[in-house]
């Protein structure tokens, strides 16, 4: 029987929070005292507010939820500190939180971050890993410091990226791991059992927030590397790329060939090389690479074969920037 449970402070936002949260409160060794989450912000279409998705969980739950522009904040602090927890936990929060939020917590305040620290600190993990090809990512435990990721690591988890997986599918696997790091890490860390491995330095890489100029496809890149970008941008900003000088969306593609050779006509990068049935292949800098899914501005997602039959494309014809072909820009 359990004497008593350690009491949790909760921040996070969206969705990997959400999975993060409802381990929490399904372990009888936490008791989750309050949440802290972002306030509604515009969204959709018509712009109009919405909650987050941590939000939007806590409040049939019946649990206390505050939603400041700044967490820091004096009277903010003040109603945290009410609560008298013992530990805060971070996911995917959105806010900095100053040395004076970390010790109103006798044990601080950990994080659970979408990388296997020291690579990849920073805002956007999950899409880095993928855009840059790692083949293994994982996510983290670490004790919150004043420098952006840079504490003690309690604990991790690995997770193979296969050549088919996009960001929104890795998100969905470590936040599992995530709340196993939570069940098992966490536990040990606020029994004492557990202080942390110092990161290396010399290991670190940034994770830079995604811009949206980010999502234009190049098409003198490689196919892998292209196939790479749309995997990892599906969770924002997209990816997309220019006919007759109107962006077309990128959902989903297949890498043909990684190599250019005499099976296929070498042309030049952004070229159509093949246009009949389902089929729908584009010249890259190096490879080819088939597009599955696309998007004309204002109208639905098509297959390759629902593009081709409605927008009359053959072999020869160019995609890129303006419309006009591929830029130099890689």
């Amino acid at each position: 029987m359990i004497v008593s449970r350690v009491r949790v402070v909760f921040l996070g936002t969206p969705a990997f929070a959400v999975t993060c949260l409802q381990g929490l409160l399904a372990d009888d060794h936490f008791e989750v005292v309050g949440v802290v989450t972002q306030p509604d912000r515009p969204a959709g279409r018509k712009m109009q507010l919405q909650p987050s998705e941590v939000n939007s969980y806590c409040l049939p739950q019946g649990l206390q939820v505050i939603t400041p522009e700044n967490v820091n904040a004096e009277l903010i602090l003040q109603q945290i500190e009410v609560w008298g927890a013992e530990v805060a936990v971070v996911v995917a929060y959105g806010q900095l939180l100053t040395e004076r939020f970390l010790k109103l917590f006798p044990l601080g305040a950990v994080n659970i971050h979408g990388s296997l620290l020291p690579r990849w600190r920073g805002a956007a993990p999950i899409q880095r890993a993928i855009e840059h090809g790692d083949q293994v990512t994982g996510v983290a435990l670490q004790k919150i410091v004043k420098k952006l990721d840079a504490g003690a690591v309690l604990g991790t988890r690995r997770v193979p990226i296969t050549e088919e997986m996009d960001a929104q599918q890795l998100y969905r696997l470590l936040a599992i791991e995530a709340v196993d790091l939570l069940r098992v890490e966490l536990m040990d860390y606020v029994r004492g059992h557990l202080a942390g491995q110092t990161q290396d330095e010399s290991l670190v890489t940034y994770a830079k927030k995604i811009e949206k100029a980010e999502g234009e496809l190049h098409w003198n890149q490689t196919a892998e590397q292209l196939s790479q970008k749309v995997r990892a941008f599906v969770m924002g900003p997209g990816t997309w790329t220019f006919l007759n000088k109107k962006k077309v969306k990128v959902h989903k593609v297949k890498v043909v060939a990684q190599d250019s050779n005499s099976s296929l006509s070498v042309e030049r990068p952004g070229s159509i090389l093949k246009a009949e049935g389902s089929d729908l292949w584009v010249q890259t800098g190096h490879g080819v690479l088939a597009l599955l899914e696309l998007q004309p501005e204002s109208r639905n997602r098509l297959s390759g074969a629902e593009f081709l039959k409605g927008y009359g494309l053959k072999k020869g014809d160019i995609l890129g920037s303006g419309s006009n072909g591929p830029t130099n820009e890689e």
